[in-house]
């Protein structure tokens, strides 16, 4: 049974609320859960659709339609497709596009971060002291239910592979933490009384689980907002927040509006109070855009931007099979399990100095991308291949051409011998988020020549070796395009301090009023990402969710 859908239509949207939250992620999901909860009237504004399972990308075609890049030159795809790709000069960054936000595609690890991060004195001293986010790290974790992949069953290759080259490197591996459901329920739905399924071990977690099995924002915080009265509306792109009497007027450009109510496409809702949880680019570009328009706030804004340290590789065409390419539309009944996109765990935060600390998990590539792989693996052959490599840009593309040839698809041959590694490091989040005309953009030369990127790559490499195969790093980050990392968690932008000199909110999240001192906007916050002052060294989902957590149970009294 598919879930009841949690938006209205537009045009249903009021002129006025308590408090309008822009965005749908962890921050913004969290703040209209407790908000509402709380009795306030609450509407949250998302620039993306509302997608339920079922109705995800699960081949060629409609993975096609559902990418949007957007280039210094031009935007491609529709901007409410849910892959959302930026491309800048110095890094890329893919963040999700729809209701729930990035909860939707990202593999779903809960990690804690490691607590001597949260000694940094990049963060507000309130957080620094050390039972400051532990009540709020078990709240997240009470709703959003980590578990690990269980003992019971079939042990997926990837997994294996990935504890048999962490045994032989002598490197601590467990199972890693992920929301993921793989129980049968009490009538079929889960705590929050919503239709939810067991995992089949498909693999496709990050093309959006179409089976209901992931704890997606879908899955609880939201529709526990919805339950308690608060509205979602999408298709709803927000510009500005100004200053307006006794609140707040959000203006917005209706996306793909038809029903005559915004004719030009714009918009306006007003509130007592807004929450921007539109994440690190999407409420630092607020932010941007309402300090363009007067909205006095931190000469800080857009600093402190981190891609927290992401890394991928690939181990290609190892000894063994690791059968972590998803089934896509293919139903996965009877065929080898893929298992969740994550499974097993390298930490390498265990004895390291807190600078060093890292965890890598083993990936899966989403069934829709499968089609896809030949093709792109012969690419990377010329794209990684140097003159000091032209061994492994052969062994690539003879594969590739191998696989093509014989149409044997992504289960079988090199491609099925080849394992995703998905690294969280650390990076120094000395990004900044900017306004380039039309766009926002993020200025970080040498984002890609961190010492520690490139720990994080031979990582992967070492990997490689002990599994027999070829090590292929990302792309992007080749010398020869540019060395762009790319980053699924991009945090900052709006990063919290105990005074505006140093940052954009204070540690409850309210928006400073001005340049310098600890004067906040009354009812202005930010409440995502954002607020992250630098990378956390894990998946910040958890991180994020925590936050938002502790600044909404010191809200609720202030809020009117």
């Amino acid at each position: 049974m598919m879930p009841a859908r949690l938006s209205s239509p537009l045009q249903t949207l009021r002129d006025r609320y308590d408090i309008v939250v822009v965005g749908s992620g962890y921050g913004g999901a969290v703040a209209a859960c407790r908000l509402a909860r709380a009795g306030r009237t609450v509407c949250v504004l998302e620039r993306g659709r509302e997608i339920r399972p079922g109705e995800y990308p699960n081949d060629t075609l409609s993975m096609a339609g559902e990418i949007q890049i957007d280039l210094s030159i031009k935007r491609f795809g529709s901007e409410t497709a849910l892959f959302d790709l930026r491309v800048y000069d110095d890094i890329n960054v893919a963040i999700g596009c729809a209701l729930g936000g990035t909860s939707l595609i990202n593999a779903g690890i809960a990690l804690r971060p490691d607590p001597r991060l949260l000694q940094d004195g990049r963060w507000p001293r309130a957080l620094r002291e050390e039972a400051a986010l532990v009540k709020y790290f078990d709240l997240a974790e009470n709703v959003l239910k980590p578990t690990h992949y269980p003992e019971r069953r079939a042990r997926p290759l990837k997994f294996d592979a990935l504890e048999h080259a962490a045994r032989s490197l002598n490197l601590p591996f467990e199972r890693a933490p992920i929301l993921v459901n793989f129980d049968e329920l009490p009538n079929g739905r889960n705590a929050f009384d919503i239709p939810q399924a067991a995992c089949v071990d498909c693999g496709d977690c990050v093309s959006g689980c179409n089976y209901g099995a992931k704890n997606t924002l879908l899955m609880n915080y939201l529709p526990h907002a919805r339950r308690h009265g608060a509205e979602f509306f999408t298709g709803a792109r927000v510009s500005r927040v100004m200053n307006e009497g006794d609140g707040w007027r959000v203006s917005f450009n209706a996306v793909g509006e038809e029903n005559g109510r915004f004719p030009d496409g714009e918009g306006a809702v007003r509130a007592a109070a807004v929450v921007l949880a539109a994440g690190a680019l999407g409420s630092t570009e607020i932010l941007l855009r309402s300090r363009a328009a007067g909205l006095s706030i931190s000469a800080a804004i857009g600093r402190h931007f981190s891609g927290n340290g992401d890394m991928i590789g690939l181990v290609y065409n190892a000894e063994g099979a690791m059968n972590s390419v998803g089934y896509g539309a293919h139903a996965p009944a009877g065929r080898m399990p893929v298992g969740p996109t994550s499974t097993g765990m390298i930490d390498f935060r265990r004895g390291r100095d807190v600078g060093e600390g890292m965890v890598l998990v083993d990936g899966t590539i989403p069934g829709a991308f499968g089609h896809w792989l030949p093709a792109t693996l012969g690419a990377l052959a010329s794209a990684i291949g140097t003159n000091t490599e032209p061994r492994l840009a052969e062994r690539i593309a003879a594969h590739a051409r191998a696989v093509q040839s014989n149409l044997l698809g992504p289960h079988t041959g090199s491609i099925h011998n080849t394992l995703l590694c998905l690294v969280v490091a650390q990076d120094e989040a000395a990004g900044r988020i900017e306004l380039d005309g039309h766009r926002v953009t993020v200025r970080w030369p040498g984002a890609g020549d961190e010492a520690r990127l490139a720990r994080a790559s031979e990582a992967i490499r070492s990997i490689a070796e002990v599994l027999g195969g070829t090590f292929i790093p990302n792309p992007s980050w080749h010398p020869w395009l540019g060395r762009r990392p790319i980053t699924g968690h991009p945090l900052g932008g709006c990063a919290m301090a105990d005074d505006a000199r140093d940052g954009v909110v204070n540690d409850r999240g309210q928006v400073f009023s001005g340049e310098s001192g600890t004067a906040v906007h009354r009812g202005l916050y930010v409440m995502d990402g954002a607020v992250i002052p630098r990378s956390v060294g894990v998946n910040p989902l958890l991180t994020i969710a925590a936050v938002a957590e502790r600044c909404c149970d010191l809200a609720i009294n202030t809020l009117t």
